[in-house]
């Protein structure tokens, strides 16, 4: 049996994200954050080290199963298609999440420190992914340069994602992302 209840963390962050719509980021407590979930404030902090990190939930897994995927792929596949690939398995996650994502989203938008955050977050991934092509051989600074472009690509898919009144998936955005990506390198 685990330590703490399953879906712990997930509730951890739909009551932030609740209270934090209601009260504002900046006037909620993280023992207010566990209040509403029902746990303890110690409970909040073996999950999260700051009401900050509780908006980005699993960065270091994200980043792990990114890279993870990326130094999997296939040798014959390209690096851009390798990274989309990479985004994609795990887009299915996100689009269970829409809902509390829009919320983030507006929470982040908000505020210049969540957003600093956010671009830090970013930049470990870009960082990460450039190790995984380094280490299938593609060398800097193409292997940066892809990456830093990839995660721009990742953003402009979730930015359109989170607009899209279709409600199509991130898989789908992603794939057109990488697409414009594609193209427009093609037609350089």
């Amino acid at each position: 049996m685990g330590r703490w209840p399953a879906g712990t963390q997930e509730r951890l962050q739909e009551a932030a994200i609740e209270l934090f719509a209601e009260r504002g980021y900046e006037r909620t407590t993280v023992a207010e954050i566990a209040t509403r979930a029902g746990l303890t404030e110690r409970t909040f902090y073996n999950h999260f080290a700051d009401k900050r990190e509780v908006l980005f939930p699993d960065q270091d897994r994200f980043i792990a199963e990114v890279c993870e995927a990326v130094g999997a792929a296939p040798a014959e596949q390209s690096p851009l298609d390798a990274i989309a690939a990479a985004f994609t398995a795990r887009s299915h996650w996100f689009d269970q999440r829409r809902d509390a994502a829009q919320r983030r989203r507006h929470i982040l938008d908000a505020h210049t420190d969540l957003r600093e955050r956010e671009r830090a977050k970013l930049a470990a991934l870009g960082e990460a992914i450039a190790g995984a092509l380094r280490t299938r051989g593609i060398s800097d600074p193409a292997a940066t340069l892809t990456a830093t472009v990839s995660v721009a690509a990742y953003q402009l898919a979730s930015a359109r994602w989170l607009a899209d009144p279709q409600h199509g998936t991130l898989g789908h955005h992603l794939h057109a992302s990488f697409e414009d990506l594609h193209r427009t390198a093609r037609s350089w």
